[in-house]
This record gives structure tokens, sequence and C-alpha cells, in this order.
């Protein structure tokens, strides 16, 4: 619980003085990044996920239909 209250709680500093509605806020903006963290494991995706990477100036040209 203590790991996750402090990654909720990073980048606020000193937490003694944090409100309410602050703790709120930051507890679900952490919620729903962990929510959109989603793990991949099949291997093919992993594949093309770094094929794409390594040819991102082709994809960009291709959504563009624009040279560079």
């Amino acid at each position: 619980m203590g790991k996750h209250l402090s990654t909720a709680l990073d980048g606020y500093g000193d937490v003694w003085g944090i409100t309410d509605r602050e703790l709120l806020f930051a507890l679900e903006r952490y919620k729903a990044q962990l929510e959109m963290d989603i793990p991949h494991t099949d291997d093919d995706e992993l594949d093309q996920i770094i094929k794409d990477g390594m040819n991102l100036d082709d994809i960009l040209k291709e959504e563009d239909g624009e040279d560079y």
C-alpha cells in the first residue's frame, strides 16, 4: 500500500499539507495510469512494436503522404 501511495504522491513534495481533493486527484490519476498500463505478452505483438519503432519515418510518410 505504501508503494502505491508513494508513487501516486510523487511530485507533490511535502504531503503533510495536501488537501483531501488533491489526494483524491492524485489517486485517481494514479489509478488511470495503472489501467492504461497493459502488459504486452504476445511475442508477435512485441516484435511488431519494435519494427514499427524502427521504421517510424516510413510510417509517418505513409500517413502524411509526403516525402521528408
